[in-house]
């Protein structure tokens, strides 16, 4: 008789955003990158994806994923490619131990969950696949480390491979052809700068007029100024950038987030047709952080924007009333806010033509830290009779 079994494993993962970015291809297939780019992973209590991996022979042929409640496709190459290497994990193990379930033959069923907008600029593919990864990797009992992990990872989102560690990550774009060095790396943990904050003003839960990956294509197909990017920016980004978190030295991490978000937005612009990721209410965002940096007579505050308009502004705690009374003093009325946050009191005014477009285009604001990497959890989306749970 056939086992019925179902087998179930659960984790969450995090959110990260890159302060040095990762932009463009230089193998699509194997989601090789041009340049190497670095992220903070974001407190998963304020922003992550949860996700239940799940295999049964009770189950009908071929795997599914159900995302926020809707069936979505899993035939697409990079979603293929992550199941086939994890299965090849898992028969390994299976070969090398007869008396092993073979899980790696029987159909996925995956249910996942975000706690913040899909495909609006907040790297819910990150989160998204590191999740995807990191369940299965459970469910299969995989030994593999969270670099060996982020390999696979990478070929479902590039960035998804930096959600698989917490704190401060790299990315390595490593110069193998087979792309077995471009993989993640912890530069330092959560606690080494624990005091790091990101306000997040989300400008539209709206998805992205240009994709990411056709962009990245674009941009490299015709953009002049990319290979200056890739050749000198960012390697000086990312020696400079670890030097600022090894130091924790907030001034040197706030210049380099500023300049590398300027540069690489600068790539889009030089892209043929030109992609416009920032809007109006992004670029009054960069005004109102330079006001807040003005007034305080030193940087503590510094904006970043990935391919989308929502600004996410970076600062220390000790410096929470200044930087973030400055946008709640105009956002009172928008959710997100933390308790406390509306006796702010900052001492910068805007000038009235930024504070009138941030007032009326910020939609949503989440307050939130620097945070761990996947967490195994026991509240699995799959009940033990195989359907998903319904919440």
């Amino acid at each position: 008789m056939a086992d019925k079994t179902i087998y179930r494993a659960s984790t969450t993962a995090p959110v990260n955003i890159a302060v040095v970015k990762y932009w463009g291809k230089r193998d699509a297939q194997l989601n090789l990158p041009t340049n190497s780019s670095l992220s903070v992973t974001l407190s998963q209590s304020d922003l992550r994806t949860h996700t239940t991996a799940s295999c049964s022979a009770s189950y009908p042929e071929g795997d599914s994923l159900l995302l926020n409640g809707e069936p979505s496709d899993v035939t697409g190459h990079r979603t293929q490619s992550c199941f086939r290497e994890l299965r090849a994990r898992r028969a390994a193990l299976e070969a090398a131990d007869p008396s092993l379930p073979k899980l790696s033959t029987l159909p996925l069923r995956l249910v996942s969950e975000n706690n913040f907008p899909t495909a609006a600029g907040l790297a819910s593919s990150a989160a998204g696949f590191a999740a995807f990864v990191r369940a299965i990797a459970n469910l299969y009992a995989l030994p593999d480390s969270p670099a060996q992990l982020s390999l696979i990872a990478r070929q479902g989102s590039g960035s998804a491979c930096r959600s698989l560690f917490g704190g401060y990550v790299a990315w390595r774009m490593g110069s193998r052809p087979d792309g077995s060095d471009s993989l993640a790396d912890q530069v330092a943990e959560a606690s080494h700068w624990p005091d790091m904050r990101a306000l997040i003003l989300v400008v539209s839960a709206a998805k992205k007029g240009v994709a990411s990956t056709s962009g990245m294509q674009r941009t490299v197909a015709t953009s002049g100024l990319f290979q200056r990017r890739i050749d000198d920016v960012v390697p000086r980004h990312m020696d400079a950038m670890e030097e600022a978190i090894r130091d924790r030295d907030f001034a040197a991490f706030a210049e380099v987030t500023m300049r590398d978000s300027n540069s690489f937005h600068a790539t889009c612009l030089d892209t043929y047709p030109p992609i416009f990721y920032l809007n109006d209410v992004s670029r009054a965002a960069i005004g109102a952080v330079e006001a807040v940096n003005e007034a305080a007579g030193r940087t503590v505050a510094a904006y970043t924007f990935d391919a989308g308009p929502n600004a996410v502004v970076y600062y220390l705690q000790q410096d929470e009333e200044m930087v973030v009374g400055t946008f709640s003093a105009l956002l009172g009325d928008v959710t997100g806010w933390k308790d406390g946050v509306q006796s702010y009191k900052s001492p910068v005014v805007l000038v009235e033509r930024l504070s009138e477009v941030i007032k009326t285009g910020v939609a949503r604001v989440i307050m939130t830290g620097v945070g761990e990497g996947p967490v195994k959890t026991d509240e699995h989306l799959v009940g033990e009779d195989g359907q998903p749970i319904v919440r």
